[in-house]
């Protein structure tokens, strides 16, 4: 079982970053701007796996991606790794759902338009 975390590593936070940037710029963001609100595996990561394994959150959606980051002199080169592909098939876990901050700006947006607002949990997954 995969072990998220909300506190990036400093040493993985140049990668983390350009995975962002890079994630932003694609049409897998389709124009909306993410942020990076969890981490997978992190120890894989430091101890050299090769797969970057992120939760980002934007607009109305959260999704878990997976990058392979690689230097390139003082920059990265980012693209997503095979296992994420095969992740989209894969029934998602509870425990990859992201942490409640993304979420607290949303409700409050939708408070201020409407006078109330349902939300529905349903065996971890919102």
């Amino acid at each position: 079982m995969p072990h998220v975390s909300e506190t990036i590593p400093d040493a993985l936070q140049p990668q983390v970053e350009s995975a962002l940037a890079w994630f932003n710029a694609s049409a897998e963001a389709a124009e909306e701007s993410f942020q990076v609100t969890g981490i997978l595996d992190a120890e894989q990561t430091l101890n050299g796996s090769g797969e970057l394994q992120l939760i980002l959150c934007g607009g109305d959606r959260c999704e878990q991606r997976s990058f392979k980051v690689s230097p390139t002199g003082q920059s990265w080169a980012v693209e997503f790794t095979d296992s994420a592909r095969k992740s989209l098939d894969a029934k998602p876990q509870a425990e990859l759902d992201p942490p409640p901050g993304p979420r607290r700006r949303w409700l409050e947006d939708k408070l201020s338009q409407h006078a109330f607002v349902v939300l529905l949990f349903y065996r971890g997954f919102w």
